[in-house]
């Protein structure tokens, strides 16, 4: 008898819950077949078997949690041979549990689809990698906050709906998945202010925890882990700040911790009429936090500005149905990815990364945008690599194919990695402005309402011209307030002479 116990998801992910079990006593299972569905803080995946045979017992059933470590089935190994001939119609998994890979990596199971994602993606570091200098990850950025505006007039003429609408970005340099929200306040960890330990192996931990706990002043070795074999989350810092706060100790932290819960209890509202109470989804916790980590680390500033997309408007019409031949709808989406393409290479600040511990800005030279997707389960961001080398029309169909998939639950962590800027659209909704919020580690976000008609001076007379609205939110410790304004300018102008885009 063997038993298949579920493995490391990704870096920081400790447990999820489960969705569907796919297999039941009896089942012949091969390698990497799918044999469970979790939902974790990031997404809901497939877990593929690192083992074949027949079931004897399955040994979780759904809406249970379940940790790393935990044995979900176990088989009877004498049908590994039926299980191994078995021809696999999904596609190919990473290996199981510790297998190697090449960098020094090690991979897990392989989320199918991420919130802010999973996927077929890097697993965690060895902790000897994770010391080396140049390997820092950075942590996926997940939905910014979109605050719209009054509606517009009912007569107001309204755009196509763009099959992406706005969602809190989620992004950065390498791939990766995010960590699990713990209850921090049953979390045993050293005391704030307690002296660092001595000489010793360095602690378990991501690079992108350890580069946290060095914005945020920490000593990563006064921090217990709560992950995975004592492996310290993004949580365990940040509850460690959020102690030291409450102690009144300066030594951890100089900040409230990003994303902590309000210290200050709610009322009990049940003594003024019937509530209902749900929890929180493991997508929605993980999402807030990432809100509250970029909210108090990026200083945002946002610009508005406004397109006369009149003549765009009537070439977007025209093409259309060449649009659809390709899959996809000649949205204002689609457009704006080949605009900011051609923006960021222009201002190439806007596709840069500050990195605080190496006192460094990082300029990344390739073009991939990302997409805020509206969905049952959140706002996602899925990513579009190489704008700049694809005409408007495959990157309408790639847009249409992303959204179906994010809506689905099908995104994998590679498609909502790797992004540089944001677009949040809301035009499909309504709204004359917003100020979303940046997805850290990108430096910049840009948000775009609905389109009106408004009278517009022409030197005779007023004129009735379609305005689009735009917002670009910004880190103000890499954009300066003019670059910000020229940039949006630019864009704006690309909007209203389509010429500029084939310049």
């Amino acid at each position: 008898m063997i038993d298949f116990k579920l493995p490391e998801l990704g870096e920081n992910v400790s447990a999820g819950d489960v969705m569907r079990v796919l297999i039941k006593p009896g089942d012949v299972v091969a390698n990497e077949q799918a044999v469970l569905e979790l939902e974790t803080d990031k997404a809901t995946i497939e877990v593929p078997s690192s083992v074949a045979g027949t079931v004897k017992e399955v040994k979780v059933k759904q809406g249970e949690k379940v940790k790393v470590g935990q044995t979900i089935f176990t088989v009877d190994d004498a049908g590994a041979a039926a299980g191994d001939a078995k021809t696999s119609t999904d596609k190919p998994r990473p290996q199981p549990e510790g297998a190697p890979e090449e960098g020094g990596l090690s991979q897990a199971a392989t989320p199918a689809r991420e919130t802010g994602t999973s996927g077929d993606a890097d697993a965690a570091r060895d902790d000897r990698e994770s010391d080396k200098p140049g390997t820092a990850d950075q942590p996926q950025a997940q939905t910014p906050a979109q605050n719209s505006g009054a509606p517009r007039r009912s007569a107001a003429p309204r755009l196509p709906e763009d099959d992406i609408d706005e969602a809190p970005p989620r992004e950065a340099g390498r791939q990766q998945k995010r960590g699990e929200v713990v209850d921090i306040s049953r979390a045993p960890r050293t005391q704030p202010g307690a002296a660092p330990q001595p000489e010793g192996p360095a602690p378990a931990a991501a690079p992108s925890v350890r580069r946290i706990a060095r914005e945020l002043g920490v000593d990563i070795r006064q921090v217990n882990g709560t992950g995975a074999g004592g492996r310290i989350t993004v949580d365990d810092v940040q509850g460690y700040v959020r102690d030291a706060l409450a102690a009144g100790s300066a030594a951890a932290a100089p900040q409230q911790a990003p994303g902590a819960p309000a210290a200050q209890p709610l009322p009990d509202f049940a003594k003024w009429g019937e509530v209902e109470r749900k929890p929180i989804s493991n997508i929605r916790r993980k999402t807030a936090e990432h809100l509250g980590f970029a909210w108090n680390t990026i200083p945002h500033v946002t610009q508005h500005d406004k397109a006369d997309i009149t003549a765009l408007e009537e070439l977007r019409k025209k093409y259309s149905p060449l649009a659809e031949r390709a899959g996809g709808k000649m949205t204002v989406t689609a457009i704006a990815l080949k605009v900011l393409a051609g923006a960021v290479k222009k201002f190439p600040q806007f596709a840069a990364s500050m990195d605080t511990a190496r006192g460094q800005l990082v300029y990344k030279k390739f073009s991939n945008i990302g997409v805020a997707v509206d969905t049952d389960r959140g706002l996602l961001v899925a990513v579009i690599r190489n704008v700049d080398t694809k005409g408007i029309l495959e990157l309408s169909g790639e847009l249409a194919k992303l959204s179906e998939r994010a809506r689905a639950g099908k995104l994998t962590l590679d498609d909502m990695s790797g992004g540089v800027i944001t677009i949040s659209n809301l035009g499909g909704i309504g709204g004359v402005a917003f100020t979303p919020i940046v997805n850290w580690p990108e430096v910049a976000i840009l948000g775009i309402s609905r389109g009106a008609f408004e009278p517009v001076w022409d030197g005779h007379a007023f004129q009735p011209r379609l305005m689009l609205p735009l917002s670009l939110s910004y880190d103000h410790r890499v954009i300066d307030g003019a670059d910000a304004a020229r940039f949006l300018r630019w864009v704006a102008e690309a909007f209203e002479q389509p010429f500029v885009l084939a310049l």
